[in-house]
Order: structure tokens, then C-alpha cells, then sequence
């Protein structure tokens, strides 16, 4: 059950609930003047209880906290450089890898220009193979944000599970969870007990309910400062493009969740000279953002350097990609 208390609720009576719920007991979870009562369908409300509410909603989805029903307003996630969510569009950029403190430094120099406000880079790889480069781990995380810290960044970065949560802390605005880990439900539970802004990645087969169901684990923590990032799914075809690409998802993730969606073109398509026709498609499905991966020597980067844009194709798609958003904001005056 949903209940959407009036803007002027009164705490007692919201409070004289809660208490009423937990006795039952149900699970009880109150954002603002939003409550969810969890496997409820029906409850008797004294009328002074009814003349604090707005409005009460018995089918409800089992991502209840991420759902719009439950949080009609758009989440804004604000960082100390940038807002994520609403009408704002966000630039992430920056190298797969960390893979020098010279060479991050370079890229989020590359990375800024082109209107990028976060950096974004690994320092702990998740890679197919264990033999491939696995990243520099917090030597990486400290180059990331001394880099980020030098522009004015913001900084996102991957952790693998639970036990990197207090050392990515230190470093960084935005914890990335990776396709991989989508539905690692230790991890997603130990991000959800930190206030550090989350990035949910789909998984390569996770559908949009699976994605939605993962960032509830998120969201029940405590943790409400969730985005969600659509980096293309595993399909029958892989042979021209390394996933194919669910632009569908984000006007549908739209209308479930009021989380940013964040769109990801350089893992859904593998290839750099298809990254600017994908991101511009991105820019034109009403994301938030958009995080995408840089390098200036991609045939001997530690990691994707096949699907990493150089500096001026970088450069030239973020002005074609905010040029775009200029526009499509015109079309709404």
C-alpha cells in the first residue's frame, strides 16, 4: 500500500500510523509525505487518519520505494560540480581504466572541455578473463580524484563487492555498480547503508523489472540517490555491435521511476564510430546523462580501448549531443 499524505501533513498522525502499521506488523517506510506499507492491501483509516491523506494505492509495484506512484517528483541528485536528473543533462567522461596518475590527468583535462562534470575511470576492473589488467585499486582512486579535484570533477567509479564501499568513500561522489553486479545483492545492500550517490548499471539479460527490483535493495538501505544507466543487453545478435542498445527503456524507466536514467553508448555498441550516432540517439530519448569512455591512444589502452573515442571525436560529439538537448529543450517552450 501507498499512502500520499497532504503537502501540510501532520507529523502526529503520520507517526500514530507508522506505529499502528509495525504493530501488525508491516514494514513501513516513510520518504517526505510518501509512505509505503509493505504487503498491504487494506486498512481501515479513523477520519481524522483519511483527512491528512491525499490518496491510497492498494496495487502496487514490488519496486515500491523507486516507483513513480510512490514518488511522483523526479530524484535530483546533487553533487558539489554537478545536478543530476529533472530537465538537467550530465556529461560523465573519461578512460575505462586508470591507468597512470599523468595519463587520468590528461583525460580529464580532454574530458572537462568537452562539458564533462564527471570523470569517470576504473581502479577495480571486473574483466573476463583474470589474466586481463584488473586495474590499480586505491592507488587508482587517489590519482582519480587528485585529477578531478584539479578541474573542478566530480568523480565515478566502479566498486566489485562490499569490501571496496569504505575506501571508494574516501574518494569518490558516485558509486558505479557494474552490469556484472547488477543483481549482487550484498553489495547493492552494503551501498544502500551509505548516502554516497549510486549508479546502477543493467545487467547484460536483466530486464527493466530485474534492474528496477535491484536499485529497491538500494533504496530499502536507506540510500535514495540512485540513478540507473541503460548500457545495452545481450541479444541474438552480437556480431556488428557488442550489446544491442534499449533505447526503449529510457522513456519507459521514465514513466516507472522517478531516478535519473543515464544512458551509456560506448558499452552498448563496443565500436568508437558508432559511440556519437548511439549517443545523440541517447540525447534524443530524454536521458539525463550520459557517461562515456575516452582515450587518447586507444590501441594500447589497459582496457576497451576498441570502443574508447579520441579526443576530437570526443570533443566534436559533445557539442553535437549538447546541441541537441538545446534544441529538444526549445521544443518544450
Amino acid at each position: 500500500m501507498i499512502i500520499q499524505f497532504k503537502k501540510a501533513v501532520n507529523n502526529q498522525i503520520l507517526e500514530e500510523l507508522k506505529t499502528k502499521f509495525a504493530q501488525i506488523p508491516k514494514q513501513v517506510l516513510v520518504i517526505d509525505n510518501h509512505m509505503a506499507v509493505i504487503d498491504l492491501d487494506h486498512f481501515d483509516f479513523s477520519d481524522q487518519e483519511s483527512s491528512a491523506i491525499d490518496e491510497v494505492i492498494t496495487k502496487t509495484p514490488t519496486y515500491v520505494l523507486g516507483s513513480r506512484l510512490f514518488h511522483p517528483e523526479d530524484t535530483i541528485i546533487k553533487l558539489p560540480h554537478s545536478e543530476i536528473g529533472g530537465n538537467t543533462f550530465t556529461m560523465m567522461a573519461g578512460p575505462c581504466s586508470v591507468e597512470s596518475e599523468e595519463h587520468i590527468k590528461r583525460m580529464a583535462m580532454v574530458a572537462r572541455e568537452g562539458g564533462a562534470t564527471l570523470l569517470r575511470g576504473g581502479a577495480f576492473k571486473p574483466r573476463t578473463t583474470p589474466y586481463s589488467f584488473q586495474g590499480l585499486g586505491e592507488e587508482g582512486l587517489r590519482f582519480m580524484r587528485e585529477a578531478a579535484d584539479e578541474l573542478g570533477m566530480d568523480v565515478i567509479t566502479e566498486i566489485m563487492d562490499e569490501t571496496h564501499v569504505p575506501m571508494a568513500a574516501k574518494y569518490t561522489d558516485v558509486i558505479q555498480i557494474g552490469a556484472r553486479n547488477m543483481q549482487n545483492f550484498s553489495l547493492l545492500k552494503a551501498v544502500g547503508k551509505t548516502q554516497i550517490p549510486v549508479a546502477l548499471k543493467r545487467g547484460l539479460a536483466g530486464t527493466i523489472d530485474d534492474l528496477l527490483n535491484a536499485a529497491e535493495y538500494i533504496a530499502s538501505g536507506g540510500n535514495h540517490n540512485i540513478m540507473l544507466i541503460e548500457r545495452g543487453i545481450r541479444t541474438f545478435d552480437n556480431k556488428y555491435t557488442r550489446n544491442t542498445f534499449d533505447l526503449a527503456a529510457v522513456p519507459v524507466l521514465q514513466k516507472l521511476t522517478h531516478y535519473p536514467i543515464i544512458v551509456d553508448p560506448s558499452h552498448a555498441v563496443g565500436a568508437w564510430d558508432l559511440v556519437a550516432p548511439m549517443a545523440y540517439a541517447g540525447t534524443a530519448s530524454g536521458a539525463s546523462g550520459m557517461i562515456v569512455e575516452i582515450h587518447d591512444d586507444p590501441a594500447h589502452a589497459f582496457s576497451d580501448g576498441a570502443q574508447s573515442l579520441k579526443p576530437d571525436t570526443y570533443l566534436t560529439m559533445t557539442k553535437h549531443v549538447f546541441a541537441l538537448k538545446q534544441l529538444m529543450d526549445s521544443w518544450e517552450d
